[in-house]
């Protein structure tokens, strides 16, 4: 439970990250140099300390990485344009799990307890009350009903990645490997993220040759072309890195129905870290969510 809690708030640190980096480099290369630092970072961990390519779960980790983080994160960003921030963030979080659970139930045969799935339920209610927009507060975008297709992709590529994960861990368990430590749940992250930077490269290889890749913004001072490194940077180890370790950790003690509905409340717990970086004050809807939120998660960790 732990890690699901730590994973939560370094994809809300992360949120805040990426947003400068974005603003610095452009999303394309900001999400490519994320990965490729991850890459290293954890390719260095993975291959001294961790497993390495070693494990019987290698290949599931792959499945999983171009799931949930090649076709899931494809689906986020198709979204994005059509929904608008909050409509995507609310489809992906609130039926991922459900997604996650389900599936985890029929092929691995976990099952969670009825407390669990009602305190689970009303850290998605929170998050749900927090995010969906209101006649005054709409999405800053025309709502397309394609968008929706999309959010469902990207929802059910998050949630599956989970699954393929669970499963990754079952196979290196029944191989004798330990998977209840940190030092597995880094060098899955690891393989995970290998297998998101050859599909990301990939697709931006692809729309290079489209021409759809625009100019990277113009940094005219070293002061800014430096501070585009630093935000890149902390994007990549605060996301890829700190967050999906601490994510690959928790699936690999925790049934996904369970680590979702607390990975879920990454949005709310980015609003401090954005009022404290940003000074963007929250509303009073989203603080009454996040109250309810937090509540599901209290209970959730004491539920049996």
């Amino acid at each position: 439970m732990l890690a699901s809690f730590l994973a939560a708030l370094f994809f809300a640190l992360n949120a805040t990250c990426a947003t400068y980096s974005v603003r610095a480099s452009g999303a394309l290369r900001a999400n490519l140099g994320r990965i490729t630092l991850a890459a290293i970072v954890l390719g260095a961990f993975a291959h001294t300390v961790g497993f390495g390519f070693a494990s019987a779960s290698v290949g599931w980790f792959l499945l999983s990485g171009v799931i949930g983080m090649g076709i899931g994160d494809l689906g986020t960003y198709g979204a994005l344009p059509l929904l608008g921030s909050r409509l995507t963030v609310l489809m992906i979080q609130c039926l991922a799990a459900p997604i996650a659970a389900l599936g985890e139930w029929l092929w691995l045969g976990t099952k969670l307890t009825l407390p669990q799935i009602l305190w689970g339920a009303l850290i998605l209610v929170g998050v749900a009350f927090a995010l969906v927009p209101t006649r005054r507060s709409p999405p800053r975008v025309r709502v397309r009903p394609v968008g929706f297709l999309l959010g469902l992709l990207a929802a059910a590529g998050q949630g599956l990645g989970a699954l393929v994960s669970r499963k990754a861990v079952d196979v290196a368990t029944a191989a004798g490997e330990l998977t209840h430590n940190v030092t597995f749940g880094l060098s899955a992250a690891y393989i995970r993220i290998l297998a998101g930077l050859v599909f990301t490269v990939v697709w931006f290889l692809a729309l290079r040759q489209l021409g759809r890749v625009g100019p990277a913004p113009v940094l005219a001072t070293a002061r800014e072309r430096r501070h585009a490194r630093l935000w890149m940077i902390a994007n990549g180890l605060a996301g890829p890195v700190l967050g999906v370790g601490c994510y690959q950790w928790a699936l690999a003690t925790t049934p996904s129905g369970i680590v979702l509905p607390i990975a879920a409340t990454t949005p709310l717990l980015s609003i401090p870290i954005a009022l404290w970086l940003e000074g963007d004050r929250p509303t009073r809807r989203s603080i009454v969510g996040g109250v309810i939120a937090v509540a599901g998660c209290i209970a959730l960790t004491l539920a049996r």
